[in-house]
């Protein structure tokens, strides 16, 4: 009787196994693939075309061309996208890499373009703002007075000189 207590909890434990076991090919099915294509525009071409793998327009590419075959190849042994693009980062560099990496100095290639653009328009936001701020000095009346006593003063001598003849 003692073996009793564990009936429903062998049950629960047997459910939720055929459960996984039904979910599994599922869940592996819905596992995202990486194509040849993906893990190529992640690479850059090193010809000298400045493309990426994928997208290098020289037919017979000294490099694009075995970069390509070799990433069929490794995705064919079961390598997944960043292994391969760490196979490729290790034998080239971090200039094989067409995006900067998120993270060390490389962070600064995904800052600066947004920080710049924020202080450009911060920097225009506050010209408009003083420009909008100046007081219209006709409408203020002050320094008016004096342009037009100056220019009542050009007038009389004007006048004057055109009257004397000179």
């Amino acid at each position: 009787m003692a073996a009793r207590p564990y009936r429903p909890l062998a049950r629960a434990a047997l459910v939720a196994v055929a459960a996984f076991a039904l979910m599994l090919p599922l869940a592996v099915a819905a596992a995202p693939t990486v194509t040849t294509q993906e893990v190529a525009e992640a690479l850059t071409c090193q010809c000298g075309c400045g493309l990426t793998v994928a997208n290098c327009n020289h037919p017979n590419c000294e490099f694009s061309v075995p970069a390509r075959e070799q990433i069929d190849s490794m995705l064919r042994r079961g390598m997944s996208g960043p292994e391969i693009i760490g196979f490729f980062r290790v034998k080239y560099g971090e200039k094989i890499l067409s995006a900067p990496t998120t993270h060390g100095f490389n962070l600064l290639a995904w800052i600066m373009p947004f920080a710049a653009l924020f202080a450009g328009g911060a920097l225009v936001a506050v010209a408009l703002g003083r420009w909008r701020a100046r007081p219209d000095r006709s409408a203020a009346g002050d320094g008016r007075a004096t342009v037009d006593a100056y220019d009542a003063e050009i007038r009389r001598r004007l006048e004057r000189d055109l009257r004397e003849g000179l």
